[in-house]
């Protein structure tokens, strides 16, 4: 899977050289006004994956704290049946003790 990552990331950035250098050759504007759409794209796309980047971490975490809560409160189940059992467990001994 990681193989996979690192060939759709370098596949991405090929892609992104070469519609780079397809624009520079086909651009009707001039050389600067070219240059300054490209740094403003460049940054455009930067914002875009830190708001992506946040978004996501902010999702992660709000889902492992729902998971906490999940198996916080699936423990306590197991433990109060354990604890259940375990009397019931000794009173049927016990009454067995006393039968015998």
């Amino acid at each position: 899977m990681s193989h996979h990552r690192g060939s759709t990331l370098l596949t991405l950035l090929l892609g992104g050289a070469i519609g780079a250098g397809l624009a520079l050759l086909l651009a009707p504007d001039s050389g600067a006004a070219t240059r300054r759409r490209i740094k403003e794209s460049i940054g455009d796309a930067g914002d875009w994956a830190t708001d992506a980047y946040e978004g996501a971490c902010g999702k992660v975490t709000e889902s492992t704290e729902k998971v906490k809560q999940i198996v916080t409160d699936r423990k306590d189940d197991v433990v109060s049946a354990y604890e259940a059992g375990k009397e019931a467990f000794y009173r049927g001994k016990e009454r067995l003790t006393k039968e015998s």
